[in-house]
């Protein structure tokens, strides 16, 4: 028995799902919409994204450079940044009264720093538009039927012209596009901190770098920016980005890898310069003390050590084969990464439908006609700051606009 038949119905009750049903509805307010949420709340990802101010997007203007920061995708949303980008979100919102704020690191957040406000922003046009939102209905299979689609869920079954999948990294439903013809990417970790266990970082937790430079040993990945020592081992942007671009060579490596960190950011000759220039000029201070290239104090202090130097050395009794270790430390420092740690509450996948079966133009499967895709369902995804909600909105802007389109329509 059908329990109801609709002219879009949205799999995934998420930030992609809303959007999509709330601009197609927009587009037609004619169209009988449903959303099918396999858990008993909406919205989980969105309530937490951001340390639970929801990180909207990013202040980055321009179709390039925005591309730029999505690991996988940055080819086929070239093209879709053009339609529907930053400015268009951050125009969206604020139409509909969420006032928006552009942080000092370009990260866009609404002005109350509460992710409740995007969540009751959706609730009341999902309402306002008579949008149906079914909790607890798990899809359990898709069915090419007669030109429609019919899903089956654990409370019913549903029949719908058109559907929208924004489900994120669902193994479960992963497989049942598969079953639908679709290559399916298998998924690996993305955006994750790096699990090490060290002395010269195990007793300075809280400490940032504000400027390294990471590589993983025997690899090309490489990424630069802010380091945070964590109880754990190391997190902040530099490590979030090399994670996001290196998800399945990490995956590969099971997560064990040696990594070499130049915390200054300088060529080793630079810096054993410096070192020898301090030693002229402070010949009476500790080394211990005496902190250089704007590294925190106890963290030059613990490289200090990791390089032998005698706790209470003076820059006039070092030789030059010391000032060399301690030059390697600051510029070389080999690291053992053990495993990793998921970023806060926010998980992010590589992996998903493979983009080659999409058509960008309108986030349309190139296999079936009338199934359209959303989100991290995809093979795509960015490093940390916004980007990852903006290919959200992107792709469930233009999916709208095709889905908006009344089946009678010649």
């Amino acid at each position: 028995m059908i329990n109801k038949n609709y002219d879009v119905l949205i799999v995934g009750g998420g930030a992609a799902g809303f959007f999509s049903a709330i601009n197609t509805a927009q587009k037609n307010p004619e169209l009988i919409i449903g959303i099918l949420e396999r858990g008993t709340n909406v919205l989980s990802k969105v309530r937490i994204s951001g340390g639970g101010r929801c990180n909207l997007t990013h202040a980055e203007f321009n179709p390039k450079p925005l591309s730029s920061n999505y690991p996988r995708g940055q080819k086929e949303l070239l093209g879709p940044f053009h339609a529907f980008m930053t400015g268009d979100t951050m125009q969206w919102f604020e139409d509909r009264g969420v006032r928006l704020k552009i942080e000092a690191d370009g990260r866009v957040f609404p002005e109350s720093n509460s992710a409740q406000t995007i969540i009751d922003c959706f609730t009341s046009e999902t309402d306002k538009y008579n949008i149906d939102v079914l909790l607890n209905h798990s899809v359990q299979d898709i069915i090419a039927s007669n030109k429609r689609w019919e899903l089956a869920t654990t409370k019913g079954t549903f029949m719908a012209e058109k559907i929208l999948i924004a489900t994120g990294s669902s193994p479960k439903i992963w497989t049942l596009l598969e079953e639908l013809g679709h290559q399916v990417v298998t998924g690996v970790p993305s955006l994750f901190t790096f699990s090490i266990s060290d002395p010269r970082l195990k007793s300075i937790p809280g400490v940032v770098a504000k400027h390294v430079e990471l590589a993983v040993n025997d690899s090309t990945l490489n990424s630069s920016g802010p380091l945070l020592i964590t109880h754990s081992g190391i997190s902040a942007p530099s490590v979030l980005k090399l994670s996001a671009y290196g998800a399945i060579e990490l995956a590969k490596r099971n997560y064990n890898f040696d990594l070499t960190i130049n915390f200054i950011a300088q060529d080793f000759t630079t810096c054993l310069r410096e070192l020898e220039d301090q030693k002229n000029e402070s010949p009476k201070k500790l080394v211990r003390k005496s902190a250089l290239f704007g590294l925190p104090k106890r963290l030059w202090e613990q490289l200090v050590i990791g390089a032998d130097f005698p706790t209470d050395i003076k820059w006039a009794e070092t030789n030059q084969k010391q000032l060399q270790k301690l030059a390697a430390q600051l510029t070389s420092a080999v690291f053992k990464v053990t495993g990793k740690s998921t970023f806060k509450e926010e998980f992010v996948t590589a992996g998903g439908v493979a983009l080659k079966e999409i058509n960008f133009k309108t986030f349309e499967s190139k296999i079936h006609k009338n199934l359209f895709f959303a989100g991290e369902v995809l093979n795509i995804d960015a490093v940390t700051g916004g980007f990852n909600f903006q290919n959200a909105w992107t792709g469930a802007f233009i999916a709208a606009q095709k889905m908006g389109v009344h089946p009678n329509a010649i």
